[in-house]
């Protein structure tokens, strides 16, 4: 009887063991579970965070180096190629050396405008200058420059800066390139040392020449802008068919006597006026190493009349 008792309480000890352990196993498995839920949650949440936290990084288009570059291609050319021919739509650097002039094409490959941070004016003494001036034996033949009467012109010459290939040259009458506002803005350039915001566009009758119509200069000097504009034609005849010549073209550039001046000065003041130098013919500005500078009235004292 007493071994039966025995082996009861044995019998019911193990189970209440059993029972403890079920009970156990139960409330560990159900932690295990809410834990795994919270763990399911928790890298988002931690993910999330972190992309407040760090910026992303997203990939963007390349841009061009330079803005004004824009729908061009950008490519070199030998600045002493005589070659005529131009790439359309491109971007070349015209300036000798390490100056940045940069021309552009049109779809045409005509020569529609150049542009300039800086005019650095040609420095013969650090530069392997020509005896005639120039960077290079030659310029390019661009179609036209055969004609007797059109130069190989530089849209930014030699004693500026700019090389000599069909990008920096256009046909220009002979007159005009040499003796007329051409050669005028280019002196009015040097003179100063220099231009700032530089821009110079080029416009054509039609798009199969390269024979430009005329020319628009606009450019920064000791602070003033200057627009110049000029047709593509032979100034002397231009001003002769005006009445503004005589028989002789006059040299505005050359010295003069008083009657000289009193033909300018029609109002017999001792003062010539802008009106007054413009109705005898001369471009403005009216710089101070010109003949007519000393008569004419200096209100801003920068060494130019009628910027």
């Amino acid at each position: 009887m007493k071994k039966k008792m025995n082996y009861l309480l044995l019998l019911l000890t193990t189970i209440f063991f059993v029972g403890c352990t079920n009970v156990e196993n139960t409330s560990t498995t159900d932690g295990e579970s809410d834990s795994q839920e919270v763990t399911t949650v928790n890298p988002k949440e931690e993910t999330n965070t972190t992309a407040d936290d760090e910026p992303v990084v997203e990939e963007t288009p390349t841009q061009p180096s330079n803005e004004r570059f824009a729908g061009y291609k950008l490519i070199e050319v030998d600045g002493g190629d005589v070659s005529g021919y131009r790439e359309p739509n491109v971007v070349v650097d015209i300036g000798y050396g390490d100056r940045e002039y940069w021309a552009f094409t049109n779809e045409y490959g005509q020569l529609v405008r150049v542009i300039a941070d800086e005019i650095i004016i040609q420095d013969d003494n650090n530069e392997p200058v020509l005896s005639s001036g120039r960077y290079y034996a030659d310029e390019a033949k661009v179609p036209g420059v055969e004609s007797d009467t059109l130069d190989e012109g530089h849209i930014i010459a030699d004693s500026l800066g700019g090389v000599s290939n069909a990008y920096n040259i256009t046909p220009q009458d002979s007159t005009l390139n040499r003796h007329g506002d051409q050669a005028y803005m280019e002196e009015v350039i040097r003179k100063a040392g220099g231009a700032t915001h530089f821009e110079a566009i080029i416009t054509y009758p039609n798009t199969e020449t390269q024979i430009p119509s005329s020319y628009q200069y606009t450019y920064t000097l000791m602070g003033n802008e200057i627009v110049d504009k000029f047709d593509n034609v032979n100034p002397d005849e231009v001003n002769a068919g005006l009445g503004l010549t005589g028989s002789e073209p006059s040299d505005s550039t050359s010295s003069t006597t008083s009657s000289d001046v009193s033909s300018v000065d029609t109002d017999g003041d001792g003062q010539v006026t802008i009106k007054e130098a413009k109705a005898a013919g001369f471009r403005m500005p009216i710089t101070s190493d010109h003949w007519l500078y000393p008569y004419m009235r200096d209100n801003d004292h920068d060494g130019m009349v009628g910027e």
